[in-house]
């Protein structure tokens, strides 16, 4: 049975375009496993402890929970120690930027939270709650976010529009005591760094000596610029769907115009081809496509990382035309820039040492732990690890907690 084609949204439907099955109708899952795979739900909550008897419930509930609840109101520290908030992630969304799905909502980013949360799960050992929030005001997320926190370790942010995501995420991390990390921004910024550094071993250059272009000055087209410079990249130009981000722009937002005080010291300007000329590096985080022609002008053995999801901006095929080492964001290609290398090891990490943010200098770190988990199995098609090896949570774990001990921002 073929799926219903639903027409478009009426005023009585939900506000992600979506009507009920009719009364009768088949179930979803019964022709598509996807469904199938997500009745119910992708998670659930498990005791650690057993409630056999009144003994088990005593322990566990009233009164014995009554002690441990006065120690903690007494001595405030030791919350990390008898519940399980050292251990806990909130992932945080308002349904706004779901993958390419755009604004859909709290209700329909669910899947993707649940999703984000048993990775963390997976690939960190760390515990997620998913938490969608039906509000867009920076305010309210802001204010709403800070009330839930005495419940978590950690803040994921996930799915938030650009621009809003930047100020949301800079008033938390000023207001919380604890990690508050958007990973649309940090998480692919830490992997293709990671990336990068393994292509340019590869071609027996270093970062200091390349050139970069990168498509999309949004969440992660920001982010990735800011740590490329932090990490010592010779240059990096960022553009946006009206050409390169530059000083001499008139129209630039406020972000833009902090990048454009930090990128760009080749003072170039017009558009993202003309830029690509002679490039080293193109970084693609926008969606779109990039003409052949722009991809063949660039340098040669230039690295092409083509991120957008599902169709890059630079087609593997053609890239490997002109470049020397093709990336995506797809599991099907080599090289895939996929942030479950990053986000689960760096809140393990931090989670471990009590870590009361997450630092530049931890982010760099997770960066070169990650890379080098490549050792000397590196090749043109082999610059960054598998999410399913075994040794990529555990090296940026350790690599994120010493950093943090030596950034001073370590708790134990």
């Amino acid at each position: 049975m073929a799926a219903e084609i639903v027409n478009p949204r009426s005023d009585s439907e939900s506000r992600n375009g979506h009507k009920e099955p009719e009364s009768g109708a088949e179930p979803l899952d019964s022709f598509d496993p996807a469904f199938a795979l997500h009745r119910g739900g992708k998670m659930a909550v498990q005791a650690t402890v057993p409630v056999r008897d009144k003994d088990d419930l005593s322990l566990a509930y009233t009164p014995g929970v009554a002690k441990v609840c006065s120690a903690i109101a007494e001595q405030p520290d030791l919350v990390h120690d008898y519940t399980w908030k050292s251990q806990v992630v909130a992932v945080v969304t308002d349904g706004t930027a779901v993958l390419g799905l755009g604004d859909i909502g709290p209700e329909a980013s669910l899947p993707v939270m649940e999703g984000k949360a048993i990775l963390f799960k997976q690939f960190g050992g760390v515990d997620a709650v998913p938490i969608a929030l039906a509000c867009t005001d920076v305010d309210e997320i802001v204010e709403t976010v800070v009330r839930l926190a005495p419940s978590f370790g950690g803040v994921n942010l996930e799915d938030i529009s650009a621009p809003r995501c930047f100020e949301i995420e800079r008033r938390l991390q000023e207001r919380l005591d604890i990690p508050v990390f958007h990973d649309d921004q940090h998480g692919t910024a830490v992997v293709s760094l990671a990336a990068l550094r393994n292509a340019a071993r590869l071609s027996g250059r270093t970062l200091g000596e390349l050139r970069a272009v990168i498509s999309g000055a949004g969440a992660a087209g920001v982010a990735i610029a800011k740590m490329l410079v932090e990490a010592g990249i010779g240059d990096v130009a960022v553009a946006d769907r009206k050409g390169v981000v530059s000083r001499d722009r008139q129209d630039l937002t406020p972000i833009k115009a902090e990048l454009a005080s930090f990128t760009n010291k080749a003072g170039l300007s017009g558009t993202l081809e003309s830029a690509l000329a002679g490039a080293d590096v193109f970084i693609g985080v926008s969606g779109g496509t990039v003409p052949e022609s722009a991809v063949a002008s660039m340098a040669e053995g230039a690295f092409v990382f083509a991120m957008a999801n599902p169709d890059p901006e630079v087609h593997p095929e053609v890239a490997h035309k002109y470049a020397a080492v093709v990336a995506t964001g797809r599991s099907d290609f080599p090289n895939q820039i996929n942030n479950v290398l990053a986000f689960p090891g760096i809140f393990a990490g931090a989670l471990q040492v009590r870590a009361s943010r997450i630092t530049e200098g931890m982010k760099l770190a997770a960066a070169e732990a990650l890379a080098s988990v490549v050792g000397d199995d590196l090749a043109a098609d082999y610059v960054i690890p598998s999410p399913f090896d075994e040794r990529v949570a555990p090296a940026v774990t350790a690599a994120v907690a010493a950093a943090a001990r030596a950034e001073g921002v370590a708790r134990r």
